[in-house]
């Protein structure tokens, strides 16, 4: 556990680092591509420096969450602000999918009042745009956790739609230079936005269902419940809950019965069991209530949270 906990902390350090250093790289070079944009009367290149100034915004955004993730838990706040980093990951998803209808709503105009493009200047500038995007994906692929951390994740996939923008800048000021297909500027948008839209969605998806405090959707469930069924000295198990507090620290709670005649030190051994054997499935954090049969309990695994009853020790409204 301790190789796991420095292991976490290695990778925490590692994923602010990428974040600093590819939130001033995208910054500095979405000022070019925005001036180059608006110089060039190229769409394509707008909308990719729209979508370079979210990228930065969100990669400060996500630096921010790393740092909020940092302080101490309270009593009122017993998880502290880990959760902030899936409220960023959310953000991240959801401006994704408003620059998608953005783009598609001015490429759509773009169609039917194509404006003159400096087709030369926007290939220059797309392609340095291009091989900016590539160095920062490189970057945040091989420097952080992109794949187990969501808010990397949705970092991540910000520039790498941004790649995909500049690569379709590039193909659209080669078709305008060579065949002069105007409708090349607002087309390569529009496939972008697709893309980005796409990646957005992803996002919000992932951390909607831990929002909604779903069972994380790397883990199995089934797979958990029967390891606990299966722990010897445990005769059933009820009142089973699996979330995800922020990337990569998954809870569990549960209610196991025990035989009643069994000491607090040999029901604790049972417990400690369980929590050893989540450890290695990553549950990070376990909470279970021994009980014994004479207990008043459901027979079912899962419990639906309803009206509280009177007695406290009443547990007839789990169902």
């Amino acid at each position: 556990m301790a190789h796991d906990h420095s292991h976490h902390a290695h990778a925490h350090t590692a994923n602010k680092r990428v974040l600093a250093v590819s939130f001033a790289v995208i910054a500095s070079f979405m000022l070019v591509e925005a001036i180059g944009g608006w110089l060039t009367h190229s769409l394509a290149l707008l909308s990719d420096a729209g979508h370079m100034f979210s990228d930065a915004f969100s990669l400060g955004v996500a630096l921010l969450a790393f740092k909020l993730g940092e302080k101490a838990t309270t009593l009122q706040k017993t998880f502290g602000y880990k959760r902030f980093e899936i409220l960023t990951a959310a953000f991240n998803g959801i401006s994704l999918m408003v620059i998608a209808v953005l783009i598609f709503y001015e490429a759509a105009d773009r169609f039917r009042h194509p404006p003159e493009i400096a087709t030369t200047g926007m290939l220059v500038i797309s392609l340095v745009g291009l091989l900016v995007n590539i160095f920062v994906a490189w970057y945040m692929l091989r420097g952080s956790d992109t794949d187990g951390n969501i808010n990397m994740r949705g970092a991540y996939l910000h520039v790498l739609s941004d790649l995909f923008g500049s690569l379709g800048a590039v193909a659209a000021a080669i078709l305008m230079m060579a065949f002069g297909w105007q409708w090349a500027d607002p087309l390569a948008s529009i496939l972008v936005a697709a893309l980005v839209g796409r990646s957005g969605w992803q996002v919000f998806r992932k951390t909607l269902n831990i929002l909604m405090e779903g069972a994380p959707e790397n883990i199995d469930t089934g797979e958990l419940l029967a390891i606990i069924q299966e722990t010897d000295g445990v005769l059933s198990v009820h009142d089973l809950h699996v979330w995800t507090i922020t990337s990569n620290v998954h809870v569990l709670s549960c209610h196991i019965v025990v035989d009643g005649r069994l000491s607090v030190a040999e029901a604790e051994q049972i417990v400690y069991r369980i929590e050893h054997t989540l450890a290695h499935e990553n549950i990070r954090h376990t909470t279970i209530q021994t009980e014994s049969s004479k207990h008043p309990h459901e027979d079912s695994v899962l419990c639906s949270i309803g009206e509280p009853s009177i007695d406290p020790h009443d547990h007839q409204h789990h169902h």
